[in-house]
């Protein structure tokens, strides 16, 4: 095994020679010694003694840094260590607009995304900053939902996030309001799906004597109205639609029936809340249990809205005196969906349905599956469709129709030109029914959707409807080719091609 090679220390006289000098009178001597000292001092070369010296030579001769970030490369431009700085006094002092488009779009992309809103809200609309935001925050997003704006839904789920988290009484209110400054100009829909009720302990034990025959009926119920969206939704000018369910979500064990309670307070204030939004297009309100009472107070704030288009108020307890309501409506809005589907409609209700539809000139879409028309209510609503000219979509689906529903409707088909989707599945049509529905398609060229399914329609009537279907899809497909290529010369004659 071969030594390192190692440098010989100079001789001991020689330094103690130096050492002794006087400090008055060394100059001289060190002058005239110079030489001598030189060359005591230092070292001869030392000769390697095998293959690896140069090695261990270098090894010796390494530089270890202090500093961890050190390193040989070239020391950063002036602009990126400004940019690095911004970055790092963004939150206090936020520099942005002031930038070139090339350095503004660099800090965004340092920034990080749990800067507070008050500081990013209305500084940054740049998509890809947003779109950082709502992955970091959320695992799923579809943006399409939401306009296709990155923006626009990290603000609306962060709201969202807020209002289905507030238990009245104890979250301050102002942590919502506070927020609507910030995003005010970007949220144009709320979807709740949670209202949580106001958390109540339970009654101290009174003094005295207590007897175990008192009622609990006798005790003052409390209350278990929701948060108010009045004050919110005033200060929203761009909302344009409300979806909201009156329900809690993962209860677990503590499960009550009032959790689910949509309760007269919030009725009226949020009556109130819709009449006064203006820009309202689509409000959904389901799963909410809300009865005829409820449903004709929301509906009557309701009546000549001057932008709703979409009324949907499915799986709830609204029997016929909601839908009068509700056709009532039909003739004072322009409303162009109505949803009553899974609620309590009978054959009166499904009658005033159809009074109000043979008049209407705006609706487009009516759904009123798993009620209870029957053939009456069934038969009111072909009559009514004989003479509508707007409706498209109808879905009839599990409301207990039979064979005379089916025979009015094959007469719809030979007549009408607008529909182009009915939906009479889970009913019990039958076998001439379905002979006459078959009938009626043989002169309908415009319907393209027509569901039977489970409805005792045989076999071989179903496939020549489906057939009929099939055709009347591929004269609609030719006839869109048509419109598009006579469109496309017209197009390309713009304002600037002009024929020559």
């Amino acid at each position: 095994m071969q030594e390192s090679p190692t440098t010989p220390t100079p001789s001991a006289p020689s330094q103690s020679l130096i050492s002794t000098q006087d400090p008055s009178s060394t100059t001289g001597q060190v002058l005239s010694l110079g030489p001598q000292l030189s060359k005591a001092s230092v070292p001869p070369p030392v000769k390697s003694r095998g293959p690896n010296s140069g090695a261990g030579v270098r090894r010796m001769r390494r530089i270890i840094a202090e500093d961890a970030e050190w390193s040989l490369a070239i020391v950063p431009l002036l602009t990126e260590l400004c940019i690095q700085n911004i970055v790092k006094n963004f939150q206090n002092n936020p520099i942005l607009k002031q930038l070139l488009p090339q350095h503004q779009q660099k800090v965004l992309n340092y920034l990080s995304p749990d800067l507070p809103l008050a500081v990013t809200a209305n500084l940054i609309d740049d998509e890809s900053y947003w779109h950082r935001c709502c992955m970091h925050r959320w695992p799923v997003c579809h943006v399409d939902s939401h306009g296709g704006s990155w923006k626009c839904m990290f603000f609306e789920r962060h709201l969202e996030n807020l209002l289905k988290h507030f238990i009245p009484g104890t979250t301050d209110p102002a942590m919502i309001l506070d927020l609507l400054p910030l995003c005010k100009n970007y949220v144009r829909r709320i979807r709740v799906d949670q209202f949580l009720p106001p958390v109540h302990l339970p009654p101290r034990p009174r003094s005295g004597d207590q007897s175990d025959s008192g009622s609990e009926g006798e005790m003052e119920e409390p209350t278990m109205d929701h948060y108010q969206l009045n004050d919110l939704v005033a200060g929203l000018s761009q909302l344009e639609e409300l979806d909201l369910v009156y329900s809690v979500k993962d209860c677990g064990m503590n499960f009550e029936w009032n959790l689910f309670l949509f309760t007269y307070r919030d009725c009226h204030s949020l009556a109130a809340t819709i009449k006064e939004c203006h820009t309202l297009k689509i409000f959904r309100l389901t799963r909410s249990k809300v009865d005829d009472d409820k449903a004709r107070i929301l509906i009557h704030s309701l009546l000549d809205h001057p932008a709703l288009e979409e009324l949907d108020l499915s799986h709830n307890l609204i029997g016929d005196r909601g839908v009068r309501a509700a056709a009532k409506l039909l003739s004072h809005s322009r409303l162009r969906v109505l949803n009553l589907a899974n609620n309590q409609v009978r054959a009166p209700g499904a009658q005033s349905l159809a009074h109000a539809l043979a008049h209407n000139t705006s609706l487009l879409s009516l759904n009123l599956r798993l009620n209870c028309i029957e053939d009456e209510g069934g038969q009111a609503l072909a009559h009514a469709l004989q003479t509508n000219k707007c409706l498209t979509t109808l879905h009839l689906g599990g409301n207990e129709l039979s064979e005379p529903t089916a025979t009015l409707l094959s007469l719809v088909l030979s007549i009408n030109t607008t529909l182009t989707s009915i939906n009479l599945s889970c009913n019990h049509i039958g076998l001439d029914g379905g002979k006459q529905l078959l009938e009626g398609m043989s002169d309908n060229k415009t319907l393209l959707e027509f569901d039977l399914r489970l409805s005792d329609v045989a076999q071989e009537s179903e496939y020549l409807i489906g057939q009929a279907l099939c055709a009347n899809r591929e004269a609609a497909r030719q006839r869109a080719l048509k419109a598009s290529h006579f469109m496309s010369p017209l197009t390309a004659k713009g304002p600037e091609n002009p024929s020559r």
